[in-house]
């Protein structure tokens, strides 16, 4: 299959008709200001892409989308308007209909010959870039029939769970299965501060004004340190395996059960220090921080449908040293301890505070401030509610699925969902954006454990 891989890189795309979809019963516009933990999110775009076997008709595929689309941003409604900036420079949602791009496009590219490893080279091409509004979707027909339906939407706006949450919706109204299963919320009072602000120090080990960011570090032209994405797979026995290692029992503390994505956090930040350590910079610290949702900490059962971002980023730093030498539940051990700092609900109202007093200065998490003494950084965000089995508009469900987020900076982006592969119940796919010398060290020094992602494992290496 080389040849049709390398056909497949300079595949070309032609978009044949733009759309602006609006609400099917629109509202009375109205502003809907950003919550104090969105204000915390930088103005980045983040995709997500749906590969689909060949439907019946892609003229009424498309005009079935347009259509379930415009019903689902009656209550999606934030998705359908625009942000703008307030007279302190902050951004908050006009919700006026304006609409949702709508791309229909051909692509002289086959589902088998994409290359998924590379989303830089396939599924870059196949979701839209966002240029007006907070969401843009691109619905792609392939050489072979199949269809590619890709989204981009504003992070201010929303987290993977809102993302999560509209997709399944859209796909619900698609299929004529309706009322929609979730509603979402937008009452930011939720999120409210107190009155008084309570002011903890824990939060400023955390995150900082981005006035306080020091100077960028000069950039390199080694290509080695280029961040690009890879995606992977892990079978579910290796995953437990990892997590047994991790789990390993300790004479102070006895038994201490770890989950997966500890676990395979812990795994992969050994990994990023041993090839850090190459260099003979084993005193520098190695920083990595895991992406929380604070929704079952703030909220009752009942209101966990709120839509935008409910995020922290707790992380730890770590000697490059002591992360290559330690053993493995020794870091997942650590990763567990910055953890459990963050998944309390005073942690999220300290943060929210934390942002009031802030305002309208932004903020970031430290773990994107790099000095002379840090090594490499990376986040990992886990994509475990992916809905990648709930995703079916009515042609059947997906064959494969996965967020994009080539984010620019020097820290590096990971997130596991999982598998679209149905009788692999438990495997993994894994986005990895991170540089290239860090991914080339990680396929040479653990090729049995992430595996590059082909079209044999998801089972569509052939002519349909």
């Amino acid at each position: 299959m080389g040849d049709a891989a390398e056909q497949a890189r300079g595949f070309h795309v032609t978009t044949t008709r733009k759309q602006i979809v609006t609400a099917a019963l629109p509202l009375q516009d109205h502003w809907l200001p950003l919550s104090n933990l969105d204000l915390l999110l930088p103005p980045v775009h983040v995709s997500v892409c749906f590969c689909y076997k060949k439907p019946h008709h892609f003229l009424s595929v498309a005009e079935t989308l347009k259509a379930s689309l415009a019903e689902a941003l009656v209550s999606y409604y934030a998705f359908a308007g625009e942000l703008v900036k307030n007279s302190v420079g902050e951004p908050e949602i006009l919700c006026n209909n304006r609409g949702v791009d709508f791309l229909e496009a051909l692509a002289d590219v086959e589902l088998r010959e994409l290359n998924l490893h590379d989303p830089d080279e396939s599924i870059a091409k196949l979701v839209p870039k966002k240029k007006h509004g907070v969401l843009a979707i691109q619905v792609t027909q392939l050489k072979c029939g199949s269809i590619v339906v890709g989204c981009t939407f504003d992070h201010q706006i929303a987290d993977a769970f809102s993302m999560n949450m509209f997709l399944d919706s859209w796909a619900e109204i698609s299929r004529s299965d309706v009322p929609i299963s979730s509603v979402p919320s937008f009452r930011r009072s939720m999120l409210n501060p107190r009155r008084p602000l309570i002011i903890d120090s824990s939060i400023d080990k955390m995150y900082m004004p981005v006035t306080s960011l020091p100077l960028p570090q000069e950039s390199t032209n080694d290509p080695d340190n280029i961040l690009t994405s890879r995606i992977y797979y892990i079978k579910a026995n290796a995953l437990e395996d990892l997590q047994r290692l991790a789990s390993s029992s300790s004479s102070k503390n006895g038994y201490s059960q770890r989950t997966k994505l500890e676990s395979f956090s812990a795994f992969l930040w050994k990994l990023v220090a041993k090839h850090a350590g190459r260099e003979l910079v084993l005193k520098k610290k190695s920083k990595m921080g895991i992406v929380v949702d604070g929704r079952r900490r703030l909220m009752e059962k009942e209101n966990n449908t709120y839509f935008g971002n409910v995020l922290s980023i707790p992380f730890g730093g770590h000697s490059i040293n002591d992360l290559i030498d330690k053993p493995l539940s020794w870091v997942s051990n650590e990763v567990h301890k910055f953890l459990e700092e963050a998944v309390t609900k005073d942690h999220f109202l300290n943060l929210i505070d934390w942002v009031e007093i802030h305002r309208p200065i932004p903020a970031v998490s430290r773990i994107y401030s790099t000095g002379a003494n840090d090594g490499p950084a990376f986040v990992v965000s886990s994509g475990r509610s992916f809905p990648v089995t709930k995703v079916d508009f009515g042609w059947g469900l997906p064959v494969f699925g996965s967020y994009h987020f080539p984010w620019e900076g020097s820290a590096g982006y990971v997130m596991p969902m999982p598998s679209p592969v149905y009788d692999g119940d438990g495997d993994w796919v894994v986005y990895l954006h991170l540089t290239k010398g860090q991914l080339k060290f990680i396929e040479d020094e653990v090729s049995h454990v992430l595996k590059p992602i082909d079209n044999d494992y998801l089972k569509i290496n052939t002519i349909f």
